[in-house]
């Protein structure tokens, strides 16, 4: 699946499924990317990862994707919304960005201004590896380059409907750790507020919608992913490779334990 593909199928609202990447492995990377995953997303913001580990960990994308049929495209979650981080992630050869911490139509703007070239935005040209993915046109790229908002902070539920609504956003993203701790959470996944927390989940999935954006959700599991998509998000992304890892192997002692 090139960007092209990618961009097209994210802004048809069609259904896919991606990983989440926080750790500096990119052998564990490429391997994660043959499987057949319609994305992986490196975790600029809170992973374990500086530039050099992104840029490894988007070759080891691409490489894992060719093994298994080219059908993996890489994505960077950006530490910060400003053309730095942004074009640095696309310059590197990510297919689009996830940007945190987005509280209003304004934040969007910014963020696809940083992502698109003059003189739809401020975006500066030098595609190291973008070039060799996308082609050197500047036209070209905006047009495969895909954006997507957070949705996570008090202002980013309350003016949901204006974000999904800012020309140039492909769509936005939930990270559910600090949507709940928005919406009163003591920690994230806190019981007590699993009625409002589910109520903002929806609001952001009906509110997508009805702006014709794609909906995004981070998810702890492969049935908790599917259990989105079947509430109306059309794109999930699973888990991380730290939290498997660690799942994996504290299995395997208790199993050897017992």
């Amino acid at each position: 699946m090139s960007a092209n593909d990618f961009a097209n199928r994210i802004r048809a609202r069609e259904q896919l499924i991606g990983y989440w990447v926080v750790m500096d492995a990119p052998v564990a990377t490429e391997r994660i990317a043959r499987l057949g995953y319609d994305y992986v997303v490196l975790d600029g913001q809170h992973g374990l990862l500086g530039y050099q580990g992104l840029l490894n960990g988007l070759l080891a994308v691409d490489a894992g994707a060719a093994l298994g049929g080219g059908a993996t495209v890489g994505m960077v979650r950006v530490e910060a919304n400003h053309p730095t981080p942004i074009g640095r992630a696309l310059d590197a050869g990510a297919t689009g960005v996830i940007v945190p911490l987005v509280d209003n139509s304004e934040d969007v703007t910014r963020a696809v201004q940083a992502a698109k070239y003059p003189p739809t935005g401020v975006r500066s040209f030098g595609p190291m590896r973008a070039s060799l993915r996308i082609g050197p046109v500047p036209a070209d790229a905006d047009a495969a380059t895909v954006v997507l908002a957070m949705i996570e902070t008090p202002l980013g539920l309350k003016n949901v409907a204006e974000i999904c609504a800012t020309p140039g956003l492909d769509g936005i993203y939930v990270g559910p750790s600090d949507l709940g701790l928005s919406v009163g959470a003591r920690f994230p996944g806190d019981p007590e507020v699993e009625g409002p927390f589910e109520e903002a989940v929806a609001l952001i999935a009906r509110t997508a919608q009805e702006a014709g954006v794609a909906a995004g959700i981070h998810t702890q599991d492969g049935q908790s992913a599917r259990r989105r998509l079947s509430q109306g998000y059309t794109y999930a992304t699973v888990a991380s490779d730290l939290s498997h890892l660690e799942a994996s192997a504290a299995a395997h002692l208790d199993t050897a334990r017992s």
